[in-house]
């Protein structure tokens, strides 16, 4: 059966209001780094602001999408909040997981333009595959969730992401109260957006082990 890979082509909102620029590229150069390497994929950031990331499997998508988000939001400056329009694609691997121009690399690139024109800063576009409305809907979901984050409900998601461990570990890693990281995690509706996270993730993988 043919593989199917995830691209991400994202840029950063308002990105010319950033003061201190240095900062910003270098959170997002590495972060590419971290999930292209944890994911075995390829990333890279161009123009600036604008950023691609294409993974080799479809799955976790929308996680490594989150991520992303919860990076820039976590580490916005005191007075002018960091986010990104991300647009994902799912598709056939041809021609290879670091080219530019296959199909799955052209609708994501479109769907970014697309986001451009709109309020939503998050999409999923499944090539080869019949729409779904529920699927769309929990994206927005996704989305809406993510646009109501502080700095801190973004560093507790975004360690939770990439650390499967208790809330006390988290607080001992935060140098803060379990408490304090529970807030944080409700605040920010993580047992929903983890149910949601898992959901998007297995039916991307189903529908990559499809012949």
């Amino acid at each position: 059966m043919p593989q199917r890979i995830a691209v991400l082509t994202g840029d950063v909102i308002d990105s010319r209001k950033v003061e201190v620029r240095a900062r910003l590229y270098r959170l997002l150069d590495d972060r590419l780094a971290e999930l292209a390497s944890r994911h075995g994929g390829h990333g890279e950031r161009y123009r600036g602001d604008g950023f691609q990331l294409a993974l080799p499997h479809a799955a976790p998508a929308m996680e490594v999408a989150v991520a992303l988000r919860a990076a820039l939001i976590e580490h916005s400056d005191p007075d002018q909040r960091w986010d990104a329009r991300i647009a994902v694609a799912a598709g056939p691997a041809e021609p290879g997981i670091a080219a530019a121009d296959g199909a799955t690399f052209v609708a994501s690139g479109r769907a970014l333009d697309a986001l451009a024109g709109t309020t939503a800063h998050l999409s999923l576009t499944r090539l080869a595959q019949p729409e779904d409305p529920g699927l769309t809907l929990l994206v927005r979901f996704v989305d809406d969730l993510l646009d109501g984050w502080s700095p801190y409900s973004a560093e507790v998601v975004g360690l939770s992401l990439r650390h499967e461990v208790s809330q006390q570990a988290l607080a001992e890693r935060l140098g803060i109260r379990q408490p304090s990281v529970h807030k944080r995690l409700r605040a920010a509706r993580w047992t929903l957006l983890s149910d949601t996270l898992d959901y998007l993730r297995q039916r991307l993988a189903d529908e990559e082990g499809r012949p």
